[in-house]
């Protein structure tokens, strides 16, 4: 049971990972001329992005409550501290750090009482 719990947990990161990628083909499209093929492009990209999360995410609320399912979501500022760093090469400070990591925090405590709550009988 703790493994097919875990991978649903990674199969639902993947899927939020999908979404913080819509926020990189938004960036892209927003660097562009208004209107130019390469806007259409990544605006286009986005879009097909945001429809494939979409269908994704009401898969993987069948598994979830939905409290978890969107406290997890909240992992999408990570994801965007990585395409931030990777892509853009933004500075990660301390503080974002630090914000970050309350994040996770959070998630796990999260995750962490809805594991032991279907355990109960």
């Amino acid at each position: 049971m703790r493994r097919i719990r875990w991978k649903k947990l990674l199969g639902l990161q993947a899927i939020v990972m999908l979404f913080s990628l819509t926020s990189v083909a938004a960036k892209f499209a927003s660097g562009q001329r208004m209107f130019s093929p390469v806007f259409f492009l990544f605006y286009g990209l986005e879009l097909v992005l945001l429809a494939v999360y979409a269908l994704l995410w009401q898969q993987a609320i069948k598994h979830f409550d939905i409290s978890v399912a969107y406290a997890n979501k909240a992992m999408t500022v990570l994801w965007g501290f990585l395409w931030g760093g990777l892509i853009f090469h933004d500075r990660v400070t301390p503080g974002k750090l630090a914000g970050g990591a309350l994040v996770v925090l959070g998630v796990i405590v999260l995750n962490g009482s809805d594991a032991k709550r279907r355990e109960e009988p």
